[in-house]
């Protein structure tokens, strides 16, 4: 796939098939991913990758209940109030893997680099037949101390990016993006 296609044809997926992605994939994505750009060349990113689905379901169960906590705290989640309730819905739209970009927080363009790496895994898995989605909602626990001592995440690290992986069961179909909005150009 070439570059630009790959760009405009990726699509955020939440409909998975069941079968994981190999070792090798995922390392070959990771390795991808380190090419991105990074402030004074810092790469602050490590990764942790959740392939166990026991506890992809813990984490999204977890996340649902501190989501439901914070609606008060946050009155904007009060939307997501009668999703985050039903049983049924995983945050992680049963994809078979997760993976999770932390920066280290004394660089001072960690948020910006790890999100650099994240869009390249994303382009990276696109051009494989993979398809992802940043899972915001899963803020609310995969950066917790608790999460983080399990993933062996190192000190001082936060969580930038997370992101599901899986080979697509549907597409979304073309999306439209608005024109640039040039709003200076100086000459």
């Amino acid at each position: 796939m070439e570059l630009l296609e790959a760009i405009k044809t990726r699509r955020s997926v939440r409909r998975f098939r069941s079968d994981q992605i190999s070792e090798q994939t995922i390392r070959e994505l990771l390795e991808v991913a380190v090419w991105a750009p990074s402030g004074m060349n810092v790469q602050p990113w490590v990764f942790a990758v959740v392939q166990n689905r026991e506890l992809l379901h813990h984490l999204s169960e977890q996340a649902k209940a501190r989501l439901l906590n914070k609606i008060e705290e946050i009155p904007v989640l009060e939307r997501y109030s009668r999703l985050m309730s039903n049983p049924k819905f995983n945050i992680f739209y049963g994809a078979p893997t997760l993976v999770l970009i932390y920066g280290d927080t004394g660089s001072p363009t960690f948020r910006l680099d790890c999100s650099l790496a994240a869009q390249n895994l994303m382009l990276a898995a696109w051009d494989r037949g993979i398809g992802s989605c940043w899972i915001g909602f899963a803020h609310f626990v995969c950066d917790t101390p608790k999460v983080k001592r399990i993933l062996n995440v190192p000190s001082g690290h936060e969580l930038v990016a997370s992101i599901i992986l899986g080979y697509p069961a549907k597409v979304s179909s073309k999306s439209r993006r608005n024109a640039p909005r040039i709003v200076g150009w100086e000459k």
